[in-house]
């Protein structure tokens, strides 16, 4: 029974961890809309993988819900249904017990990839609900793209906080697996 009861709480506790966890996303978002295309996503997606690993798109997903619930489940809002899930792919495929000093370099420089590469991820959506062939998805991408290289230095400046925020979490997780 007592082993039942555990895996009980454990089940709300990670419940009600991931809510918390997506819903921070969802706010950092809401938070940071006064700059453009300057966000903490990219950095906390990287950070929840690195800590609850193939459970990291929970939160995700949460994220992706409240924004197409506040802002609406619009044309804009489909590319999302992938476009942070290929961050948390790449993140996933990183060496999990990587060198401090290498994922120093290598977290920011991959949240700053996904920034730059944010409107070719999202285009091929653009494309199809538009009606847009491939030289008008060419042009919409190079148009969007001095946005990226602004998404991509703000993704690597947020990045810098994924080492010792991770670390942060892993401690915290840590601490309540021993309660």
């Amino acid at each position: 029974m007592r082993g039942n009861r555990t895996r009980a709480s454990a089940a709300v506790r990670d419940t009600a961890i991931f809510a918390m966890l997506g819903a921070l996303m969802f706010a950092s978002k809401i938070a940071f809309e006064v700059l453009p295309n300057i966000h903490i996503l990219g950095m906390l997606i990287i950070v929840y993988t690195l800590v609850y690993r193939a459970r990291a798109l929970i939160p995700i997903y949460i994220f992706v819900a409240l924004t197409g619930v506040y802002a609406g489940f619009s044309y804009w809002w489909v590319p999302y249904l992938y476009i942070w899930a290929v961050l948390w792919g790449a993140t996933m495929l990183l060496p999990r017990n990587m060198p401090k000093k290498v994922g120093a370099i290598v977290y920011p420089l991959l949240c700053a990839i996904h920034g730059l590469g944010y409107g070719v991820l999202y285009a091929p959506t653009q494309a199809l609900m538009f009606g847009l062939n491939f030289e008008q998805m060419l042009i919409w991408i190079a148009t969007g793209f001095p946005f990226d290289v602004v998404h991509s230095i703000g993704n690597f400046v947020s990045g810098l906080l994924i080492i010792p925020l991770s670390e942060l979490l892993f401690k915290l997780e840590r601490g309540f697996l021993r309660q």
